[in-house]
């Protein structure tokens, strides 16, 4: 449509992660954001030519997430901690520029995490160098929100699982109750 602006995504303005309500301390330079593989079986018999590897709707294989820290630090033990899960937020702004003006913006984003300590790397103890130390949550819970709308929503333990905000297993969830 000529004459109509959108908004361009282009990178991270900024973020900071929080440990609850505490800013975490001596984050390296990116955290990878967890990947949601969908589990699979695979079908095959009469009316089907072959196989075909299929999806179950909503349902996501392991998630992890690892949050690389600079150096071994008092923070990163608040991590992992046997017991309670633990609630990781990032907080940040996606930097956005206007199609038609060139101006630039920024969206906040919001992702916040649920889950439990799975491995806790110390990296390398070395004079005038960083440890490169790291943990790795399991995640049961994940949102993003960008610019306030709540794109992806999954909670595994409570059978949620929205995109954009539609609630894509609420038929199937009312099958089950």
């Amino acid at each position: 449509m000529a004459g109509t602006s959108f908004s361009m995504p282009e990178l991270v303005g900024a973020f900071h992660v929080y440990h609850n309500d505490d800013r975490l301390i001596g984050i390296s330079d990116e955290i990878t954001l967890p990947e949601f593989t969908a589990l699979t079986d695979n079908m095959a018999g009469p009316g089907v030519l072959g196989e075909v590897e299929t999806a179950a709707f909503g349902h996501f294989g392991s998630m992890e997430i690892e949050i690389p820290f600079r150096q071994v630090n008092p923070t990163m033990f608040n991590l992992v901690s046997m017991g309670p899960s633990v609630n990781v937020t990032i907080l940040g702004g996606v930097q956005q520029r206007d199609s038609q003006t060139g101006d630039v913006d920024w969206w906040p984003a919001r992702i916040v995490m649920r889950g439990e300590n799975k491995t806790l790397s110390l990296g390398k103890f070395k004079q005038a160098a960083g440890t490169g130390s790291s943990i790795k949550l399991e995640l049961t819970y994940i949102l993003i929100e960008i610019n306030g709308v709540k794109e992806i929503e999954l909670d595994k333990f409570n059978f949620v699982y929205t995109v954009h905000g539609v609630d894509v297993l609420k038929k199937l969830r009312s099958m089950c109750e």
